[in-house]
């Protein structure tokens, strides 16, 4: 088996590399950014010339985006160029390299604006006019446009729940929290209420792997197996650092529930995320002297 990585540098791409190197799968990439290793290579997903730095007959693994909110929304006609026009030439290169599937990193954004008491499976019905994320909007636009136009024998989309993990920026809520509990005097929090079904970085690499060798055109949700609050990840890193500062709740009744279940992921990838929160929580603590 061959993989072939798209944002090979980002934080899911690196712990995808040092997951195969440890089991010994042959992958290969390439980034934006400078690479780390010398199984990347610098280049541009919009780059023609990414089809000459494609093994032939490889998986593809399509985690490139730009997947900032705050970037997309600051300059949408780059976002689009990038995270559609990208995944377009992606496609083709694979396509011209007869790779044998695609895997596109999706996101449970796509699912927009939902309801507290909802569920979001794979095949509900998407509204865009009501979409008020520019990212969202460009992830279920090259969804759809691998459905209608890649010819790949398998093109798999995996909708990422809220993904969490050791790294130094872009933090989700839970890294946030964590490190306010360890440094802060007081946490600052809008609703301890508010969950979602946070996921660990590792469980997200485990989940990529087992969807590969799919054919068709298929979406999982790859989320964690229940809604994790806010108030839970306070107090389970409170617990674990053995620091306790107060908090301090902005708007306790504006609370927001997501949660895409990720019962089909488990069903046909027989794939089940295996991190529980304190377990994960402990990855994020510095690494010992």
């Amino acid at each position: 088996m061959k993989l072939f990585i798209t944002g090979s540098e980002s934080f899911i791409g690196r712990r995808l590399r040092a997951r195969c190197k440890v089991l010994g799968v042959d992958a290969v990439g390439i980034d934006s950014v400078v690479p780390s290793g010398t199984v990347a290579t610098q280049v541009d997903i919009r780059d023609p010339a990414v089809a000459d730095l494609m093994p032939e007959g490889a998986t593809v693994m399509h985690l490139a985006a730009i997947s900032r909110d705050p970037d997309c929304r600051a300059d949408p006609r780059n976002a689009f160029d990038v995270n559609v026009n990208g995944t377009l030439n992606i496609a083709a290169a694979a396509e011209k390299r007869n790779a044998a599937q695609l895997v596109f990193a999706s996101s449970e954004w796509v699912y927009g604006d939902v309801r507290n008491d909802g569920v979001q499976l794979e095949d509900h019905p998407i509204d865009v006019t009501a979409m008020k994320s520019e990212y969202a909007l460009t992830k279920i636009v090259g969804e759809q446009c691998l459905k209608l136009t890649c010819r790949l024998p398998g093109i798999t989309v995996l909708r990422f729940g809220i993904v969490y993990g050791p790294r130094t920026s872009n933090w989700s809520a839970v890294e946030a929290l964590f490190t306010a509990v360890r440094e802060k005097d007081a946490v600052l929090v809008g609703s301890l209420a508010t969950g979602r079904r946070f996921i660990h970085v590792d469980d997200i690499v485990a989940g990529i792997l087992k969807a590969v060798g799919r054919t068709g055109f298929e979406i999982f949700n790859l989320s964690g197996d229940a809604v994790i609050t806010l108030r839970e990840v306070v107090e389970k890193s409170a617990e674990l650092l053995g620091r306790h500062p107060p908090v301090e709740e902005k708007n306790p009744q504006a609370f927001s529930i997501r949660n895409p279940d990720n019962a089909k992921a488990r069903q046909v990838l027989g794939w089940r995320p295996e991190i529980a929160l304190g377990e994960g929580l402990a990855t994020l603590l510095p690494a010992p002297k």
